[in-house]
């Protein structure tokens, strides 16, 4: 009764599960903004997907983003070095959000956020319980402060808030659809 559930035999287990899917998806997801990899666009696609969502220069953010997704899955993955795996999940999945899904219904079907928003909740179940029993931070001792949590939310936070919420256009695409608009009256 002494020992936290997420350490018993079945919450180390459920952590494990957790930490499976969640981290070797986004580990793919980055493998396909980073390396080009299960038919990904690559760091080149990547960093003009980023400008066209308003992130410019883009390959500062592609980069960004390949490294979070990529890194965050892989420590994920691992339950390595916790909570900065599922931190680096949240980055790259609230940026998404903000950037990519906002003003749009929240389901996947309508170009909503349903998935980032699952893998954000996820990402953060993994910081509250700690990776669990069947982790490498577990086999190797790791345990990292407290305060890094926090701290990595705020830096996330403030990182999405300079990048501007939601997906300005160019006033190039702003001209051309008014222009677009006129000729169809």
């Amino acid at each position: 009764m002494g020992r936290r559930r997420s350490e018993s035999g079945m919450g180390g287990l459920a952590a494990l599960v957790l930490r499976a899917a969640l981290g070797a998806l986004l580990a793919g997801h980055g493998a396909q903004k980073a390396f080009g990899w299960f038919n990904g666009p690559g760091m080149e696609g990547t960093s003009g997907f980023m400008e066209m969502l308003g992130l410019r220069p883009g390959r500062p953010w592609a980069t960004l983003a390949a490294l979070s997704e990529f890194g965050g899955g892989v420590l994920t993955l691992l339950g390595l070095l916790n909570p900065l795996g599922p931190l680096g999940v949240i980055s790259s999945m609230s940026m998404a959000t903000t950037k990519a899904h906002w003003g749009k219904p929240i389901w996947v079907t309508e170009g909503g956020a349903e998935l980032p928003v699952t893998n954000m909740a996820a990402a953060l179940a993994l910081i509250l319980n700690g990776p669990g029993k069947y982790s490498l931070d577990r086999a190797l001792g790791i345990r990292l402060p407290g305060w890094l949590a926090p701290l990595g939310l705020a830096g996330i936070l403030l990182t999405v808030l300079y990048a501007g919420v939601g997906a300005p256009s160019a006033p190039e695409e702003d001209q051309a659809r008014e222009e677009l608009a006129g000729e169809e009256d």
